[in-house]
């Protein structure tokens, strides 16, 4: 890079990340908040008819599953309105001063605070929900944190149409100047993660990038926090009951998931464990000549499918069950197979993500050598199991719940509701922070931090804590739970 290029990408980050930090975001209201993010849903809705075919035109999704997701991408905004309204997450407590206990308890006071400007990267695969604002940008916004994007490359037009309708709408509705910023190119994204005034990443991308942002975010003279999503397979295990009583529905919900939209969905379901000679592969084969071919959203992302693709069909130790039809820009729905032998001989290869419509079927022959496989696996999002009414599953479940952060159970992983008790997470690789979540109500979380005023004057305390919770949000009090409607025990 030369000395111009490194001058104009400085300049750029740090007039995006100041103007953040200067903009007293951290210090705004939570109904204010509440309302800028329901003005930026309004906005964002209303420009729906002139954003969805411009990100047709650079993501190849189509229109109807990108109406969707502006839907979607509305709705977040709204929701994160609602859950900074309501307060809980706030985690307010108040221990009142008790000199007769051992030690002396002193007054305390605490609530979670908002960390400062936060960068957040675009992914690829949502152009909408996870990009300028989608979910990470309207949790932290929530949070009272001014974010600075980066925008992802594969929608360079979207992101910059979306950042200006999002500031133009900021700005209407009276919120600070510097709330919402976007910045774009590689540079500038390493630079963001290492500008110090950036306070926390989050990410969402492939398991490359993502450790290498990862790896800058820790080696700084303050090392900040980075949560990444970076790669999933999200492994679905199919019951010997399961396959026996209804193999074609398995089969159909199989190939509509992985092969849904081009199979570029974080938690698309890329290893299934299917019961040796129960029929399964011939249904989900007879499946794949009426699957949709579908045109990446990259051509580098279409070229490192027919790759990784074709390197596992062409191993003596996998068959290729099936393969659709394809031309020259789609990429073709793949399905291969393996025994559980060669897939723990070799489960660094099966265990490295194809980002595309591919699935893996791993065989086995009964319940050890299903343990043997799962065994190997990795973190992932999710993980799911097929079963029948009267299967006891509890032990599969308890192996499972270990490397992934959602088990479903007769379903499929594709589509994650916007909700409270949601979690979407998981253990290396799949996120660099199992414990947070990147969509639901405590996504909001890992934007704040808590902060103990001890012994602290009135007229220091926010409002969130100050006596007879004037605000009326959900307090813990002395160490009972109180809400607001309900009279203390």
């Amino acid at each position: 890079m030369t000395t111009d290029t490194q001058s104009r990408v400085a300049a750029a980050v740090d007039r995006a990340v100041e103007d953040a930090a200067a903009s007293g975001f951290e210090t705004t209201s939570r109904a204010d908040r509440a309302r800028w993010l329901r003005a930026l849903a309004d906005a964002l809705d209303a420009d729906r008819a002139a954003l969805v075919p411009l990100a047709h035109a650079e993501t190849h999704l189509s229109e109807a599953r990108l109406d969707g997701e502006v839907t979607r991408t509305v709705g977040q905004l709204r929701f994160f309105a609602a859950v900074i309204e309501e307060g809980s997450y706030l985690e307010a407590t108040i221990d009142s001063a008790d000199a007769t206990l051992t030690p002396p308890r002193p007054a305390l006071h605490r609530m979670l605070r908002p960390l400062g400007p936060v960068a957040v990267f675009s992914a690829s695969n949502f152009p909408f929900a996870f990009s300028v604002l989608g979910n990470d940008t309207a949790s932290a916004l929530a949070a009272g944190c001014p974010v600075v994007v980066k925008g992802h490359p594969g929608h360079p037009e979207l992101s910059r149409r979306v950042a200006e309708l999002a500031t133009q709408a900021l700005a209407d509705a009276g919120a600070p100047s510097g709330a919402l910023s976007l910045v774009e190119g590689v540079e500038e994204g390493v630079a963001l993660v290492e500008h110090p005034s950036v306070t926390a990443v989050g990410f969402t991308g492939s398991l490359r990038g993502g450790r290498a942002l990862f790896d800058i975010a820790s080696a700084r003279p303050a090392p900040i926090p980075f949560y990444g999503e970076l790669g999933s397979l999200n492994p679905v295990v199919v019951t010997e009951a399961a396959a026996a009583a209804r193999a074609a529905g398995v089969a159909e919900g199989l190939v509509g998931s992985f092969t849904r939209d081009g199979g570029q969905y974080c938690t698309k379901p890329g290893i299934v464990f299917v019961p040796s000679g129960a029929g399964l592969e011939g249904e989900v084969a007879a499946r794949i000549p009426g699957a949709p071919a579908q045109q990446l959203l990259t051509q580098g992302m279409s070229d490192a499918f027919a790759r990784g693709s074709s390197a596992l069909a062409d191993r003596d130790d996998v068959e290729v069950v099936a393969v659709g039809a394809a031309d020259d820009a789609a990429s073709a729905p793949t399905v291969l197979a393996v025994s559980v032998d060669a897939f723990a001989a070799a489960h660094e290869t099966f265990l490295t993500e194809c980002f595309g419509p591919l699935t893996l079927l791993v065989r086995y022959a009964d319940r050890a050598e299903l343990d043997r496989a799962i065994a190997v696996l990795e973190g992932s999002l999710t993980a799911t199991i097929h079963c029948e009414p009267d299967e006891d599953v509890s032990s599969l479940t308890e192996r499972l719940s270990r490397i992934a952060g959602r088990v479903l159970f007769n379903g499929w992983p594709t589509g994650v509701a916007i909700a409270w008790g949601q979690q979407h997470g998981g253990p290396w690789p799949a996120t660099t922070a199992s414990i947070h979540t990147s969509v639901g109500a405590t996504a909001i979380r890992r934007w704040l931090t808590p902060l103990a005023l001890q012994d602290a004057p009135a007229s220091v305390l926010p409002a969130e804590l100050a006596a007879g919770n004037p605000l009326g949000i959900p307090r813990r009090e002395d160490g009972v739970l109180v809400v607001p409607g309900t009279e203390r025990a």
